[in-house]
Formats: structure tokens, sequence, C-alpha cells
């Protein structure tokens, strides 16, 4: 039985990011809400410490969500991160206010006295900030570090075996916020570290076995780097029970439905079937400029796809009724579109295979990555024997390039757009910077501008070029490309690209803006 850390969630945009870390320490953990029963909790087997998340809201605020005092009851240590900080301080007594001076973004802490949770580190470390809120005393705490603003940034409360922070050690700007999370997970909590990723595969099968019995299964295939890896550990868990569906929906990369065809015969070995529905997404997207309606047309569609495909494979007398829809959702598609460990988390914006499936679906949702990352999938590909090819694909948008095409998608966009993107890949590949991207790719942008070709007046689209470091997706920073490669793809979209006249670059992180466009 592996040693095990339970994560509370009063429904920070960052949550899962604490998962991470603590499972980059090789221990296991689980998200729950806030509001799980007492109970549960209690009976979770190899239970030795417990993580309050952050949370938007005020602990002051009437219908906040509240810590349970039972969790102090548990026998276990407890961390509270920012809002969990403020409401163990909340439930025992503690004054916790507005704050005059808001603290957003990277702080110098100070560390005042000697304690596990900061054992090995330096004394004044900068670490991350996000909150409008003060406390100003918690009952029978010591201070043990300080910020300027921040009187009480970090407490420890033996009577409670909990100690609290005000700053977010899972995020990476805090420089040593992944030591923090160790001492406290091996220090204090007394974990051995024993959780792996070939763990994950074993358990997870397991997993995946109970769940789908002998029903069977279709996945939606991309051939991207989540599906691919879902679909190898659903063959290894269920075998002929399952069905990969790869719809060509018409808003793919250039030669995108031929590559993945050769992909999977050559480096999987898994049968695929191949949907033309092309026509049938682009006739749903006609007049269509609305991002939020384009992802739940899109959705939608997907979803039809999927059912007429069950009952087709259900006709053949091929193994039985499809009960189950596989996809290859990550945490970063989760935590943009929906809160959900039922905490008040901020929605972002819905992505197809998250809030556009709908109540009558008639099919169960399979999820294998649902808690994971871009970078742990990786991990996992490998681990699973996946080809270099297929594990350092770079991340595509469900919905293709209906999200690259600013305005309405028609076929026309969507040719310009493939034969623009084709350039940025294939330059992109050449420069030897594909591996140290998270993503490179062209936009179309709903506007044309005046351009001289040949000594004549011209007047077509403008197409911008988005690049982007990253190892999650959570957060990200636009890539300094050099720029004799930035003057060689714009030559090269518009000496080959009838239709484009103007390239410009996107020099905007996330945050503020999201990787793509729509």
């Amino acid at each position: 039985m592996h040693d095990t850390i339970l994560i509370l969630d009063f429904g920070s945009q960052v949550t899962q990011l604490i998962a991470r870390r603590v499972r980059e320490a090789n221990v296991y953990c689980e998200i729950r809400s806030f509001a799980s029963p007492l109970a549960s909790l209690r009976a979770m087997p190899g239970l030795k410490g417990i993580i309050l998340s952050g949370g938007p809201a005020s602990v002051y605020v009437p219908g906040a969500p509240q810590v349970d005092p039972g969790l102090f009851k548990l026998g276990v240590p407890i961390l509270g991160i920012c809002y969990g900080m403020q409401a163990t301080t909340q439930a025992h007594g503690g004054r916790v206010i507005q704050a005059a001076d808001r603290e957003f973004g990277r702080t110098e802490l100070t560390v005042t006295v000697d304690d596990p949770l900061f054992a090995g580190l330096p004394r004044t470390q900068t670490v991350w900030m996000s909150h409008g809120d003060r406390i100003e005393s918690l009952p029978g705490a010591e201070i043990i570090a300080t910020s300027a603003n921040c009187p009480l940034a970090a407490v420890r409360a033996a009577t409670l075996n909990f100690h609290g922070v005000q700053f977010h050690p899972e995020v990476a700007h805090t420089v040593h916020g992944a030591a923090i999370l160790a001492n406290f997970l091996t220090r204090i909590c007394g974990c051995r570290g024993d959780w792996k990723m070939g763990s994950f595969i074993d358990e997870e099968i397991q997993r995946l076995r109970q769940q789908i019995g002998n029903g069977r299964v279709i996945l939606g295939l991309s051939g991207g780097v989540d599906s691919s890896v879902a679909a190898v550990l659903l063959h290894r868990a269920i075998g002929r029970q399952l069905t990969c569906i790869f719809v060509d929906n018409g808003l793919l990369r250039q030669d995108e439905a031929t590559g993945v065809r050769e992909l999977f015969a050559t480096h999987i070995g898994i049968d695929l079937d191949v949907v033309d529905a092309g026509g049938r997404f682009l006739s749903a997207l006609a007049g269509v400029t609305d991002p939020e309606r384009k992802r739940k047309i899109i959705g939608k569609l997907f979803v039809d796809v999927f059912k007429d495909e069950a009952i087709r494979i259900k006709s053949k007398g091929s193994g039985g009724e499809v009960r189950f829809l596989a996809q290859g959702t990550l945490y970063p598609d989760v935590i943009e579109s929906v809160s959900v460990h039922g905490g008040p988390a901020s929605v972002i914006k819905s992505h197809h295979n998250v809030g556009g499936l709908p109540a009558d679906l008639g099919l169960e949702l399979v999820e294998p990555f649902r808690f994971l990352f871009k970078d742990e999938v990786r991990t996992l590909g490998a681990a699973l024997g996946l080809s270099d090819a297929i594990v350092w694909r770079q991340p595509f948008p469900g919905p293709g390039l209906a999200v690259r095409i600013l305005g309405e998608v028609t076929a026309q966009r969507v040719a310009l757009l493939q034969r623009a993107d084709a350039i940025v890949r294939a330059e992109i590949e050449a420069a030897g910077l594909t591996r140290a991207l998270w993503q490179a790719f062209a936009v179309l942008l709903p506007v044309q501008s005046v351009g001289v070709m040949g000594d004549e007046r011209t007047y077509e689209s403008c197409c911008a070029i988005r690049a982007v470091t990253s190892s999650d997706g959570m957060t990200a920073d636009w890539a300094h490309l050099p720029h004799e490669l930035l003057g060689k793809l714009s030559s090269r979209i518009i000496n080959e690209v009838r239709g484009i006249n103007r390239v410009v670059y996107d020099i905007t992180s996330k945050p503020p803006g999201t990787i793509e466009w729509e």
C-alpha cells in the first residue's frame, strides 16, 4: 500500500499543480472536494497527510467554503496553502480581514524560525503570493516566516499538527516551492516516496478493467500524444474491447489524416476506423464566428459521430454493445472548462471534450488522464514503449484549426491556414526547435491588409505565428525565436501561400493570454 496525501480543493485554478509536485516527489495523492464527508477521508488507506488548497473566495464572506474542524482530529499533519491557511484560521478562532495592501506576484520571504518545512533552504527566498486578505492572528500558532506585507507568511501550530503558508509553493515562480512541499511530505508526514509512473500504469489498468468490465469502448483518436497514449493504455487493459475512431473533421493540419493512419499502422499496431466527416463539420460551422459556439458545435458533432459509430459497430455484431466513450482529456483542459472537484474555480473557456458533452450522451466517459499534465502523459507514453515520434508530438487542439481561424470557418480558409501552418512546422523542425517548444503554429486572422506584390496592390489576409515554451500548458512564455527564423517564416508564407500578404508574431504569454487564440 502506497503512502497517500489527500489534497482538499477549495477552488484554486492551480490545485492540480499541488498534486503534480507531490507526484514529482514520488508520493501518491488524491484530490477531493473540500466538502467531502469526513468519514470517507478517515477511511482512506495509507493516509499520511493533508494539503488544503488555495481558492478565490474570502473566508469571511457568507457562503465561502469552510474547513471541517474534524480534519485536525485525523492524526495526520496538515498543510494549508493561502485560502487553506485562512480557512484554518477562521475555523479556530483566528482573524482574517481584507488587506490594505494586496500581494500578487513575486515576494521576498524571510524565514525567522528553524522548521522542517524550510529545512536546507535559504533564510531569504522568492515566493509567489496571490491574495487580497490578511491573517491577523491564529491562536496557538508560531510565526516561522514573514514578508513585507504579510507578517504571518508561514506558521506552525503544534496543537493542530498544522503548517500554513500564505504563498503558493506549487507554482514555478516560488523558487524553492518544490523543496518546501518535499519537506512537508518527507520530514513532516514521513512519506517514503515509493510511487512512480510504473505504479500509475498498473493501478490505472486495474481501475479501467473495473470500470469497463465486459463492455466495449470507442476512443476518439486525434493522433496526438494524449489520445495515442490513451489508446495504448486502454488496449493493454481491455484488448479487443477497444475500437479507435479517427474523425477527419475537415479541420486538421495538412496531410494529418494520412499521417495518423501511417503512425498507428507503423508504430502502434492498433486497428483504426477512419470516419470522413469534413463536410458535416464545415456545414455546421457555416456563418459561425463566436469561439464558444464553435467549440460547442464541434463537441456536439464529435459525440454525434461517435454515437453513429457505436450503432454501426453494434450492427456488425463485433463483440456487443458499445457502452463507453474514451478520451485523452488532460487536467489543463478540465480546469479551464469546469470546476472539477466541486470548488468555486473560475471557467476560462470550454473545451470540446469537457464543456461540450450533452447530458444525453448515452455513453459513459472513460478518461484515464483527467488529472494528469502533458509532461506526465509523455512520461507515461515512454514507459509504455511508444516511440519519440508519438511521445513528442506537439499538442493540437481537439476542435482543430477551427480555433485557429478567427471568424468564420470555411473550406477555403482552412486550406489557407493548412498551407501556412505546414510551413511553420517544417521550419521549426528544420531549426531543431521542436522539442524546445511546447507549441508552434499559425493563426488566420479575420482581417485583411493592403500590400504590394509584383508592383501591384494586394488586399489579402493576415497570418499570426504563435510559439510558446511551457512544461504543463497551465502557464506559458512566448518563445524568443531567432530573428532569422522569423524572417524566413514570413518570407515563405507570403511567397508560397497565395491569399496571405502579412505575417505577425504573437509575443503574449499565458497568462494573460491563452495558448490558443480561441
